[in-house]
């Protein structure tokens, strides 16, 4: 008797701590289903696996769990050009020791709640898009061993709270826009190579007092001199700076104007570079003023997140508002966080006001193009071209900080988009009262090409003469948004309603679509169809990337050419009708 209730103790204890454990793991799947949320573009589908329904992520692509399987202890997805934000609610994942981001497109800033965590001993969150400060917080990180921020757009001053992580071996930070001096100092005269005696030694401060063995600060506009503290790192360390130093390069007087301790706003700042351009621009010597002056004006467009988002909440807190905008709605509306609203991103980019468009497009009565996800209307402005105003299908509750922020960096990334066969995109719109986002393009008067090709009896207006002009003037768009700028730039669905004609048939590639994965997230209408019939979320299946396009391109030769459209409910799809076909034709030349 006293074996079974031991053995039946022993199991209620085993069963008890199993629910236990699959509890914490519950707590952690929702931290993680969050940080997937925040991730509106996967082109290499690395998320798919990522089932939020599931109580055991241990399986995930890039999640590592505890030998039991009851905590996540690491995070690990690199170079899979994820685009989103870096969702706070990563700080919850209580066991984590690895966060491995590298490689990646996240804007937006580094969460403070990352300090949470307090079994982190690796945090890499290099060669993205993040913008602002570092948090002072992560000088909490009390177990890390190695930090690695490098080539972001963070900006504002190193934390002098770095220095109190006592494990902390490796930290890089090179290739950012970090101001101000190196927090590092100390009162005593120990030679430069022995180190570990200024780090013991009670009157250091800052990194003086850390045992750092891999530092890497240079192509920041960091100021004053080298710590003396500091002085066993590589001199390639500190270069691209503007310290007080002349045996490591630095960068112009020009470039570092106003990179001072006491003001510590660099009035010129060239634009984040990739590894390659870096190697090639500090190695390569210097280079014509012209390009250097292209630089510096597409600079200028991608700017600096945190800087000119200080801007932004100035001017809101003036007005008496504030920037603190929910990260995601909910009944409470108490999860918030700060975006850093960049006013000075589309400075370049005209503003239009939405009593202007009002009056060119005749009180938005000239529809013509509607989706569930905008609507298009055609209009004249006074005294100027004719104008095609995209209107974004969205209700204000649904409009988040995120979605703003993307919303001018897809506007600044349109407006640089400049070729004979690309639309044109004049300006845009934003309003609150009533609520406002529209695009502004220069309108094609000759209608789409799927009108030409399925709405007219038998295509007649489109002899092959103007077909192949049609299939070549395509080709050279999208050669110029795919090797001629950079980034390269993607039509988020290229297909014949997003090829407009002009009144020489001329054909102009407009991406009308683009907002699409991100807006039926925040609609929650994912299994909506497109205009022409698509099967759902085909964004995700084709990946948003210059392979899908040249795929697309494809299927658009077999559309003018054969007039058929892509898809038919009764003749299924476009692909499969010629594959069957060219087998047929195969099966009739062996035969012959």
């Amino acid at each position: 008797m006293k074996l079974c209730t031991s053995l039946l103790f022993m199991g209620l204890v085993s069963m008890l701590s199993f629910v236990a454990s699959a509890m914490v793991v519950s707590n952690e799947v929702g931290a993680l289903s969050t940080f997937k949320e925040a991730v509106y573009e996967d082109p290499h589908m690395v998320l798919s696996n990522w089932n939020t329904l599931d109580s055991d992520p241990c399986d995930w692509n890039g999640v590592s769990c505890t030998g039991t399987r009851d905590h996540v202890i690491k995070l690990n997805i690199s170079g899979a050009l994820l685009r989103g934000f870096l969702a706070p609610e990563i700080g919850k994942i209580t066991y984590l020791q690895e966060l491995i981001l590298h490689g990646n497109n996240l804007i937006g800033t580094i969460p403070k709640e990352l300090s949470a965590l307090k079994s982190l001993k690796v945090l890499d969150l290099g060669k993205n898009q993040l913008s602002g400060p570092i948090p002072r917080e992560i000088g909490n990180l009390t177990q890390i061993v190695k930090i690695n921020l490098q080539s972001n757009g963070l900006t504002g001053r190193l934390p002098s709270e770095l220095a109190n992580l006592k494990y902390l071996q490796e930290l890089r930070l090179d290739r950012n826009k970090l101001e101000g001096p190196v927090p590092a100092a100390s009162t005593s005269n120990f030679p430069s190579n022995m180190h570990e005696l200024y780090a013991t030694n009670a009157n250091s401060t800052g990194f003086c007092r850390s045992s750092l063995k891999v530092a890497d600060f240079s192509y920041n506009f960091l100021v004053g001199s080298i710590p003396k503290c500091l002085e066993y790192l590589p001199r390639t360390s500190f270069q691209g700076n503007c310290l007080r130093v002349k045996d490591v390069k630095q960068r112009t007087k020009v470039q570092c104007a106003g990179a001072s301790p006491a003001q510590g706003h660099p009035v010129v700042k060239p634009k984040h570079l990739s590894k390659a351009e870096h190697e090639s621009k500090h190695e390569g010597g210097s280079k014509p003023a012209w390009l250097l002056a292209l630089e510096i004006a597409t600079g200028t467009m991608v700017g600096s997140l945190f800087l000119i988002g200080i801007f932004t909440a100035i001017q809101r807190f003036n007005n008496k508002s504030s920037i603190i905008i929910p990260w995601k709605k909910s009944s409470s509306e108490k999860e918030q966080i700060s975006v850093y609203i960049d006013s000075e991103m589309l400075k370049n980019v005209t503003r239009y006001s939405r009593q202007e468009l009002e009056v060119a497009c005749e009180d938005f009565s000239n529809i013509i193009g509607s989706s569930p996800d905008s609507v298009v209307y055609k209009g004249t402005m006074k005294g100027g071209p004719e104008i095609a105003a995209i209107s974004l299908c969205i209700k204000e509750e649904n409009w988040t900080g995120h979605l703003e922020l993307y919303f001018q960096r897809e506007v600044a990334d349109l407006a640089r988009i400049n070729h004979e066969n690309t639309g044109k995109l004049l300006g845009y719109c934003r309003e609150n009262s009533p609520f406002t986002r529209m695009l502004v393009f220069d309108y094609a008067s000759n209608g789409t090409l799927y009108e030409h090709l399925h709405c007219y009896e038998e295509g007649f207006r489109l002899s092959w003469t103007r077909r192949m002009k049609i299939i070549i003037g395509i080709a050279r768009g999208l050669k110029y948004l795919h090797n001629e700028i950079e980034p390269p730039f993607t039509i988020s669905e290229l297909n014949s309603n997003a090829i407009y004609l002009t009144e020489d048939f001329s054909p102009k590639l407009v991406d009308f679509e683009s907002w699409k994965t991100i807006l039926e997230r925040s609609e929650k209408n994912s299994g909506s169809v497109s205009s022409q019939g698509d099967v759902p979320n085909s964004l995700q299946a084709r990946h948003l990337d210059t392979e899908g396009n040249i795929y697309a391109f494809a299927v658009l030769l077999l559309e003018i050419i054969s007039g058929r459209s892509p898809y038919c409910k009764d003749k299924g799809y476009l692909v499969d009708w010629v594959r069957n076909f060219f087998k047929i034709i195969i099966i009739i030349l062996e035969k012959a």
